[in-house]
Formats: structure tokens, C-alpha cells, sequence
């Protein structure tokens, strides 16, 4: 629960910080109204670290870009366009200076085009009608400096005590203005820990379809920032119930799997959701104080989008759903470059999709030490995102079960260890490589040594390390029985 006295100490602490003061100072010296604004003021009253400083102002950006000059290391205008400029400002001097990156950006009083949703960008003269363009009441609120007061002429005080995400106007306008703000509300929602308000839900739902007009980078951004969040399970939740998941990632409302009174199995969709929440609580212990893993959470939450084309009901009222892996890697890989993200991230979520169910055959009989050396080699980079996600799949309420299954992979875990303490075996290839090949078989380039290479590898992963003079003799003995 936010304290309004303790909000606002944190706000005067936020306005005292040297950074704010430079910068604060500069405006005010030239003439030009300055306010913190959105998420920095949020943050600062609900104790969260700040880590952006994001201004306005009623200067433009050619003079913008005048007053911090003499105060930054470096500028760009990269957003000059929309108002905005960046600057890095330096505070301290000598071998105490410090610097830190602002945005400023002239007050906005924009239109918007209804078939487009792209701003027409214009810019204003008031704060109140620039805070009147934003997205939540929460974020419509700005801190002037440095006079240092707070302007939040709707009602945003209110809805963070209330822990409740609510429009600056109506919601039907906010997302008619942008369709990208309902995402932004799961984003939040999942962020703050807040709930979304009944009318911008019933608005979310109706306005669902007006999501198809935005561009699949900015929907990928959003999704992507939603994931990264403490808790996005709340916010897929939000989209999923609303229709929005429908048509920008139609695979996880998929998951929700219809059962009859013959035939049941677990609840496909919830289980994903608690594979999302296992798999971050893993990779928090496993590296604490990081970024978050995106790669990992997309494949815990995607990894068995292929159930609800391999179901099948069989008799005696069991379910299976064969080869859903490899259905399921098709399906994420698909999705992603519709939504275009980037090549490493599809192959890598994709790879671990299809390798989630690899550790099983494990956990129901000791694998010989080649199998293992081919759980790594197949996993690859993947191979400790291949750990966390395994681990976080099981989320059966049978402990005996559960039990058995961490040991048996801890079992796993301690095995590769020592493989790789006796063999490297990240680095794992055949003591040939392709230019001794081609001279002990006497062959020249060809597909012939590809072969060869790959005979050989496999030879490497069942039998380990063998030497190059045994390697050359069984090289030799499979050749001859090919009838080279």
C-alpha cells in the first residue's frame, strides 16, 4: 500500500537529485517551464528504483537542444521529429563527476489520424494538454521543477493509491488514439501489480480488432516488454480474457484445451502460465540481478503450442499428444517472425521447444554417457535454458512424482558436469578433422568427407575420446566396409 506522505517524500528526494537539479537549473535560467513526467514520478512515489529521466517542456527542440548543450557530454535528435531530445548530463566534477541519459520532449498536443493511428504531430504550449494525450492516469502525472510541484489533473494520486489502471479520457478515445495502449495496459498491469478498471477492460475487449492495425514491430516490442515483467502471467491473463491474445498471439488462448466427461487431462493453458512463473523464479536463482531472459520466458510460455493439433483422444479415456514438440517448434517459430523478431531469438526459442521433452527419457532410465554427450551437443548454447525450462515443466501436485523428477535431473546436471570436466565436452568433434579425412582415405573435397565427419562424430559422442591413431583405424575399417 502506497503512503501519500512517504509518495511525496520520495518525490521531493527525486526533485533534489543532482541530475534534476542540472538540468532543472539550465531550463530555468533560459526562460522555460521543465517538468519531470510518466514513469520517472510514478516510480519515485511507488519506491521503485528510477532508472529513466523523462522531462517536458514548453521549449522546442532546437532550443532544447541550445539549453543542454553546455551541460552534456553528448546529444542526439534522433526523436527531433516528435519534440524530443536526448542528452547525457554530466553532474560532479573531476574523478566524482557522474553522468546520466535524459529524454526531453517539447509538450505535445497531438491528433491523431483514425485510419493510420500515426500522430499528427503538433506541439503544445500547456502541460495539462500534453498530460491529457497519455496513456494512464498514472503516468499522466508531472512533477515541475525546479519549483517542485506535482500537476495531476486526473485523478492519477488517486488511482496509484488504488493500485488501478485507468485512461486520462475516456478509453474508447485513448485506444481509438493508439490500439497499442490496451497491450500497454497487460504490460502495466503485470509491472505494478495493478488492477485494470472495469471500463478500460470492457473498452479493451470491444476494441480488441483495432489492434490489427498496428505495426507487428510495435506489437512484438510490447509483448516482449510484457514478458519481462516480474509477473507476466497477470498480464496474459488480461490479454487472453479480453480477445486481445486472440489476434496477436493466438497460440496460448489455443491452449485452453476442451476436456470431456471421458476423456481428461491437465488444464494446458494454466500449466503453461505455471511453466512461465517456475521457469523465472529459476532463472532469478540461477542469476540474480540480471536482465530478464527473453528467450527462455517466450519458450516457457510457447512450449506446448502443438498440443491442440496432436491431441487425440484414446481409449480408456487417456489423452496424448504425440510429437507435440516438434508441431510446437513449427508453430513458435512461425508466430515469431510474424511478429518479427529477430532471427537468433526464433532459432533459439524454436531449439528449445523442440528439446523440452528430451530430459524425460531420462528421468524413466539412466541414460549411457553418449546420450548425455548428445543432450549437449543438441542443446548446444541453449543447454542451461534447456536446464531452467526443464525443470520448470514439471508442475505436477504429485510429490513423489516431483521429487523424483528433480533428482533424476539433478542426477543429469552432476553427470554433464563431470563429462565435461573429463572431456570438454562443449567442444566436443572427431580427433579428424576434414583435411586429415580426405588424407587418410585419399579422397579429395567432396560429400564423401562430410560423411566421413559425421560418422566420426557420432563415433566421438558414443564411445568419448579415442585418440587420433584409433580414430584413424576405425576411420579406415568403416570405409572399407562401405566398399570404398
Amino acid at each position: 500500500m502506497v503512503k501519500m506522505a512517504e509518495a511525496l517524500e520520495r518525490l521531493q528526494t527525486l526533485a533534489d537529485s543532482p541530475i534534476v537539479q542540472r538540468v532543472a537549473a539550465a531550463f530555468a535560467d533560459a526562460g522555460h517551464e521543465l517538468a519531470l513526467v510518466g514513469g520517472p514520478v510514478r516510480d519515485a512515489m511507488l519506491g521503485r528504483a528510477v532508472h529513466d529521466y523523462d522531462f517536458t517542456t514548453d521549449a522546442h527542440p532546437d532550443t532544447i537542444l541550445e539549453i543542454v548543450t553546455p551541460i552534456s557530454s553528448a546529444q542526439w535528435d534522433i526523436g527531433r521529429e516528435f519534440g524530443t531530445i536526448g542528452a547525457r548530463i554530466v553532474t560532479g566534477e573531476g574523478a566524482d563527476a557522474l553522468a546520466d541519459t535524459v529524454e526531453i520532449t517539447t509538450y505535445r498536443a497531438d491528433a491523431y489520424d483514425r485510419e493510420t493511428r500515426k500522430p499528427l504531430v503538433a506541439f503544445g504550449t500547456v502541460l495539462d494538454d500534453d498530460l491529457k494525450r497519455r496513456d494512464f492516469t498514472v503516468n499522466a502525472m508531472a512533477l515541475r521543477v525546479p519549483d517542485v510541484t506535482l500537476v495531476d489533473p486526473h485523478g492519477g494520486v488517486e488511482d496509484l493509491l488504488d493500485a488501478t489502471l485507468r485512461t486520462p479520457s475516456s478509453p474508447e478515445v485513448s485506444f481509438g488514439d493508439d490500439p497499442l495502449r490496451m497491450l500497454r495496459a497487460a504490460r502495466f498491469a503485470s509491472q505494478l501489480g495493478f488492477h485494470v478498471a472495469d471500463e478500460v477492460q470492457d473498452a479493451m475487449q470491444e476494441m480488441a480488432p483495432s489492434i490489427r492495425i498496428v505495426s507487428a514491430e510495435r506489437v512484438q516490442s510490447e509483448l516482449a516488454k510484457l514478458l519481462c515483467t516480474d509477473a507476466p502471467s497477470d498480464g496474459i491473463r488480461l490479454l487472453v480474457d479480453t480477445g486481445l491474445a486472440e489476434l496477436v498471439l493466438p497460440e496460448v488462448p489455443a491452449l485452453r484445451l476442451e476436456t470431456d466427461e471421458h476423456h481428461h487431462h491437465k488444464d494446458v493453458y494454466e500449466h503453461s502460465l505455471t511453466v512461465l512463473d517456475q521457469a523465472i523464479g529459476h532463472e532469478k536463482r540461477r542469476h540474480p540481478g540480471e536482465q530478464p531472459d527473453l528467450i527462455l520466458r517466450l519458450a516457457a510460455l510457447l512450449h506446448d503450442i502443438g498440443k491442440p493439433a496432436t491431441r487425440r483422444l484414446e481409449p480408456g479415456g487417456a489423452v496424448s499428444f504425440y510429437h507435440h514438440d516438434v508441431v510446437g517448434s513449427k508453430l513458435a517459430k512461425k508466430r515469431l517472425k510474424a511478429l518479427r523478431f529477430d532471427k537468433e531469438t526464433i532459432t533459439s526459442v524454436a531449439r528449445l521447444i523442440e528439446l523440452h521433452l528430451r530430459f524425460f527419457g531420462y528421468s524413466e532410465g539412466a541414460w549411457t554417457d553418449s546420450a548425455v554427450r548428445r543432450y549437449v551437443r543438441d542443446a548446444g548454447d541453449l543447454l542451461e535454458r534447456l536446464h531452467m525450462l526443464t525443470r520448470a515443466d514439471v508442475t505436477t501436485r504429485n510429490k513423489r512424482k516431483a521429487d523424483r523428477l528433480a533428482f533424476a535431473y539433478d542426477d543429469l546436471e552432476k553427470r554433464i558436469d563431470e563429462l565435461k570436466e573429463q572431456e570438454e565436452l562443449e567442444a566436443v568433434r572427431p580427433e579428424l578433422d576434414g583435411n586429415r579425412i580426405q588424407e587418410v582415405l585419399g579422397v579429395g573435397p567432396g560429400p564423401e568427407v562430410g560423411r566421413a565427419y559425421k560418422w566420426l562424430l557420432e563415433l566421438r559422442l558414443d564411445e568419448g575420446t579415442l585418440g587420433e591413431d584409433e580414430a584413424e583405424r576405425r576411420l579406415t575399417e568403416w570405409w572399407s566396409s562401405r566398399g570404398q
